[in-house]
């Protein structure tokens, strides 16, 4: 299908950007990659009257340590993700899991931000930030504010964010040599996630086991209090929704749930 018709505009600097959002508010829409936001304008599940277009602001692609975390611009592509030397030794889990998003194309043209901003229960990368338990670093013309990731998500491609605010930066912790690893299970490798677990340092993100992405908190409580592998992993789909679609019935996603949460955490382990 074609999009309904839209004005587009390619500002020069974030706060051009903020400038238009602030103008036009909910009439408005950001482009960073374009694969989350382009298929639902095709579809008309978006109509927006003007598409911002910030998938070439420098200022918003890099990635560097700063103190105990590593920030990241939110227009860092997934492919600069999966290969930063930086992340690879400081936030090993996060390339790791940009490395299974989509295919080489989707990887070049994928931002990290626009995949939070999207807020698809099924994404990657949303679930390896929340088991990070990183921050999202939202600007608009009124200021800057840093908001947790446990508390970004609302619902189904819903989140926090304003109107007018735009991601500008990610910020995870250093994690360093702490164990991590992230198992996903799909029919073809480019397909979304039936359910994937993301696991670091004894915090486990899932992925597609309810309408947003979620700790699975029952489980990282008994592995605190000193519960083996198999009995943590074995509470990992409790506090959770599945949803039931063509790929999987819910009892089959809990199924999967608890079985790649053992794989996950044996593998952090050691």
């Amino acid at each position: 299908m074609i999009p309904v018709g839209f004005e587009y505009a390619r500002p020069g600097s974030v706060d051009e950007a903020l400038a238009l959002l602030t103008e036009h508010g909910e009439d408005a829409t950001v482009l960073a990659g374009g694969h989350s936001l382009l298929p639902v304008m095709k579809l008309r599940l978006a109509a927006p009257e003007l598409v911002i277009d910030i998938g070439r602001l420098p200022e918003l692609s890099y990635i560097t340590v700063d103190g105990d975390e590593v920030a990241i611009g939110a227009g860092t592509r997934h492919s600069t993700v999966e290969t930063s030397s930086v992340l690879a030794t400081e936030c090993p889990l996060l390339p790791a899991v940009a490395a299974t998003v989509g295919d080489p194309q989707v990887r070049h043209r994928g931002t990290l931000g626009g995949s939070l901003a999207h807020a698809d229960p099924a994404s990657d990368l949303p679930a390896a930030v929340l088991a990070l338990g990183g921050d999202v670093v939202l600007r608009s013309t009124r200021g800057e504010r840093k908001v947790p990731i446990t508390s970004f998500y609302t619902g189904v491609f819903s989140t926090v964010k304003e109107p007018d605010e735009l991601i500008v930066e990610i910020r995870v912790p250093r994690t360093g040599t702490a164990g991590w690893a992230y198992e996903k299970f799909n029919r073809r490798a480019n397909d979304w996630a039936i359910v994937g677990v993301a696991v670091v340092d004894g915090r486990v993100g899932l992925v597609n086991m309810g309408s947003t992405p979620l700790r699975a908190s029952t489980t990282e409580a008994a592995l605190a209090d000193g519960a083996s592998i198999a009995d943590a992993a074995a509470l990992a789909d409790q506090r959770t929704d599945p949803p039931a679609d063509l790929t999987a019935t819910a009892d089959y996603r809990r199924h999967l749930a608890r079985i790649l949460t053992k794989r996950a955490l044996t593998t952090a382990a050691g």
